[in-house]
């Protein structure tokens, strides 16, 4: 394949860009709108872990789906249709079951999007996976921009406004998704290549339970941490500034990975990831009283997140090949953002109101260093692994 051509990168660059915008609404804000519905700390974690339950087990089935039919975009436009039409009862719900029920048919849709995309998008880098990164960046400025601008709008609106910018994206990303390239139909008439032998290698489970200890420990970010700036005194304008600071940070990661993964290691990298997890968590758990400490903790999201996804990506190009991507995507997904963030969530809406933030972020920490040591222990320092 020959260089990546300008209309498939700017047609993949909108559908991340809108995704994540998106992403950046719901995580950040959608709490605060619950918590204006009096919601308690339990049932805010409950109703924002749906989206990990269905993390779970969908985005395998959608996955194989696509493996089998050997075409992603129709099944990415569905969803996020179907995601934009499940989100708008939620104007007309204010109770917990209602709201968790909506939430469920909507993440259920909205789980496949994102695994049949990054399936989609390295299938259309094959030969230059290192260039994922650049298009996965404009999913992290989608994020700055709507974090932000809905932080500051928050300042002077009632919280129904997160509703209202939820759903502008959610059509922006269907819109996206209408136009975004398929990569040459392949016809499969017979059952997808088997996948499990590939996934019994020591590297690959190695990889996959690391990944799921880091989403541990964003489980209380993602649900709690706007929750707990604004508890401290921050104004939600504040609050959109820190979370678009540790996007921009995710920025550069993106922008340098190419030469990142050239000079070090995937173990290298990984391992670094963890370490800084440990950090950033204890930092937030103890040292959000202070502006200096805060504002560090979100630049090492570039290393939590932005260095561990990517690094991993990398890891799933060169270790799968494309009759396995939407699968192994799929899989990814579920024991990483849906297991993990699924646990993250849950332990600390169970443990918020009992033991306090500190503790819950330092249980954040401890589940970044469980994450260290596997790939420690696990990860060759040097894997010739290839499929």
């Amino acid at each position: 394949m020959g260089p990546l051509e300008k209309p498939p990168y700017w047609r993949l660059s909108s559908f991340y860009f809108f995704y994540f915008a998106f992403i950046g609404a719901y995580n950040s804000y959608f709490g605060l709108y619950l918590q204006s519905l009096e919601f308690s700390a339990l049932m805010i974690g409950v109703v924002i872990s749906m989206m990990q339950i269905m993390r779970i087990f969908a985005p395998y089935l959608w996955g194989s789906l696509a493996d089998r039919w050997g075409r992603r975009t129709p099944l990415i436009r569905m969803s996020v249709t179907m995601g934009l039409l499940c989100f708008i009862p939620l104007f007309f719900i204010e109770r917990f079951v209602p709201m968790l029920a909506v939430i469920a048919v909507l993440a259920l849709f909205w789980s496949a999007a994102l695994p049949l995309t990054e399936s989609l998008t390295l299938e259309h880098l094959r030969t230059q996976p290192e260039r994922y990164g650049r298009i996965r960046l404009w999913g992290s400025l989608g994020f700055i921009v709507v974090v932000a601008t809905v932080g500051n709008l928050l300042d002077h609106t009632p919280a129904v406004a997160v509703l209202w910018s939820c759903v502008v994206l959610l059509a922006g990303t269907a819109l996206a998704a209408m136009v975004m390239p398929e990569t040459p139909v392949q016809h499969v008439s017979h059952a997808p290549e088997p996948l499990l032998p590939l996934l019994r290698r020591p590297e690959v489970m190695c990889v996959l339970a690391a990944c799921f200890f880091m989403s541990v420990a964003h489980g209380p970010l993602y649900v709690f941490y706007s929750i707990h700036l604004v508890d401290h005194g921050y104004s939600k304008t504040a609050v959109g500034l820190l979370w678009a600071l540790g996007v921009v940070a995710e920025i550069g990661v993106f922008i340098w990975m190419p030469q990142i993964l050239r000079r070090w290691s995937l173990r290298g990298l990984f391992l670094f990831s963890f370490a800084a997890a440990g950090l950033r968590f204890l930092l937030i758990a103890w040292g959000v009283e202070s502006l200096a400490l805060v504002l560090f903790a979100q630049v090492l999201h570039g290393a939590t997140f932005g260095i561990c996804h990517a690094t991993a990506m990398a890891a799933l190009s060169r270790w799968f090949g494309p009759r396995h991507q939407g699968r192994v995507q799929g899989l990814y997904g579920s024991v990483s953002f849906g297991a993990g963030g699924l646990v993250g969530a849950l332990i600390s809406s169970g443990l918020w109101q009992p033991i306090g933030a500190g503790w819950v972020y330092s249980f954040a920490a401890l589940a970044g260093l469980c994450g260290f040591l596997l790939i420690f222990i696990g990860l060759p320092k040097a894997s010739a692994y290839k499929p």
